[in-house]
């Protein structure tokens, strides 16, 4: 079955030519005209990745992109934008959005982020008992336990915390800030640089127990996300 993408812009033109580009590629593709009817698509179908603009009338792509994410399994979300300042991207990355492509954008490079984000989207599945598998390391929400080749890594409560909340969800970049907001009490005060450090331990705590791939990327000037060994 082929993946299915919901295309979000006001503009006709934009909608058929973004439409035309990946049908090449051989997806499944839906059109909104409205962010409100991009959310009622979303409720009534699957999709796998929502192509969705900025600036509409009524409601536009920051709020479409906001009440997208309150769901479980919301699809990832690619802004497709005229609004190219480091701002309006980070903006659109803390709502929840997984990329950012500006207009103008070339054929080719929206069909590559779309394969990138399907990769991102499909790895680091989260199963029923909360255990997710990446290669050789394994993950398990209910003991709190992160194991590499079998061999138990020794990871304190927030960098545990961190890890298992990356690996949920695969296909989102987090900001410092995003980490400390959903990992730290709410009456807490830490210097978000506190976050790089957690990641160092965790990188090297997975890499001295053997583990193949680095579990971690940074997104320089944003972030961080999950990042799958290549080839899954």
């Amino acid at each position: 079955m082929a993946d299915r993408i919901l295309v979000v812009d006001d503009e006709q033109n934009m909608r058929q030519l973004v439409k035309i580009h990946l049908a090449n590629e051989g997806y499944e593709i839906d059109l909104a005209a409205s962010g409100e009817e991009a959310i009622q698509k979303n409720l009534d179908e699957v999709y796998h990745v929502i192509i969705l603009d900025i600036m509409m009338p009524r409601t536009d792509g920051w709020d479409v992109c906001r009440r997208l994410n309150r769901f479980d399994n919301s699809p990832g979300i690619l802004m497709l934008t005229a609004k190219s300042n480091v701002e309006d991207r980070v903006k659109g990355l803390n709502l929840g959005a997984d990329d950012y492509l500006v207009k103008p954008f070339a054929p080719e490079e929206l069909a590559a982020r779309v394969r990138s984000l399907l990769r991102r989207t499909g790895n680091g599945k989260k199963k029923e008992d909360g255990k997710i598998q990446a290669g050789e390391m394994v993950i398990i929400e209910n003991t709190r336990d992160v194991t590499v080749a079998g061999q138990l890594v020794d990871l304190t409560p927030k960098e545990f915390d961190i890890l298992y909340l990356l690996a949920s969800h695969p296909q989102r970049v987090y900001t410092r800030e995003n980490l400390m907001e959903q990992i730290w009490p709410v009456n807490e005060s830490h210097d978000p640089r506190t976050i790089d450090t957690h990641v160092k331990n965790i990188r090297t705590k997975v890499k001295t127990k053997g583990l193949t791939f680095h579990p971690i990327k940074t997104v320089w000037g944003i972030g961080y996300r999950f990042h799958q060994p290549e080839g899954l």
